[in-house]
C-alpha cells in the first residue's frame, strides 16, 4: 500500500516529523510518502492561510494520482482542501480533523480541542459543526502558542 501524507504547509522540518511518526505506525509493507507542497504558507493560522495552501494540496493529489497511490491524508488540523481533494481522485483522503473528531465521538461521551491561536478556535468549532460532531464537541480551547513555535528545539 502507498499512503501519500501531505502537509499542506511549506516548513519541511514538520513534514519530516510527520513521515518519521507515520513510518512508527504503518505496516511494514506500507510505503509512506510525506510532501510538502511547493507553494503555500509556511504554517496554516487562519482561514487565508488555508485558502493559499489549498492549491498546492490539490497539486499533491494529482501527482499522487501518477503515482497510483492508494490513500492520502491531509496533515492539517483545518483539513484545508479536503472536499475538493476527495472529487479529484477515486482514493481515499483523510482530513486529520475529521478523523479525529468522528473517532472521539465513537469512543466517547465528549471530547475537547486544543489548538494553536485563538482566531482559529472558530475554525475547529466550524469543522465540528460541518462533520456533525458538535453535540460531542464539549469546548475549543487555544493556548496560544504560534504553528511556528511548535518547531522551536526543546530547551532543556
Amino acid at each position: 500500500m502507498k499512503i501519500k501524507i501531505i502537509n499542506p504547509n511549506t516548513t519541511q522540518s514538520m513534514t519530516d516529523k510527520i513521515a518519521a511518526s507515520a513510518k512508527i505506525v504503518a505496516n511494514s509493507d506500507t510505503q509512506i510518502i510525506a510532501v510538502s507542497p511547493q507553494m503555500g504558507p509556511a504554517t496554516i493560522e487562519s482561514y487565508y492561510d488555508e485558502a493559499l495552501s489549498a492549491v498546492g494540496v490539490l497539486e499533491e493529489i494529482r501527482q499522487g494520482e501518477l503515482l497510483d497511490v492508494d490513500a492520502y491524508v491531509i496533515a492539517c488540523f483545518g483539513d484545508p482542501a479536503l472536499y475538493a481533494a476527495r472529487e479529484i481522485t477515486s482514493a481515499p483522503v483523510i482530513g486529520i480533523a475529521e478523523a479525529a473528531m468522528r473517532t472521539a465521538s465513537y469512543v466517547s461521551t465528549g471530547f475537547s480541542v486544543v489548538t494553536t491561536l485563538q482566531r482559529t478556535v472558530n475554525m475547529s468549532w466550524h469543522l465540528a459543526h460541518r462533520y456533525g460532531v458538535t453535540p460531542f464537541c464539549k469546548n475549543v480551547r487555544a493556548c496560544d502558542i504560534a504553528v511556528e513555535e511548535l518547531e522551536l528545539p526543546d530547551s532543556d
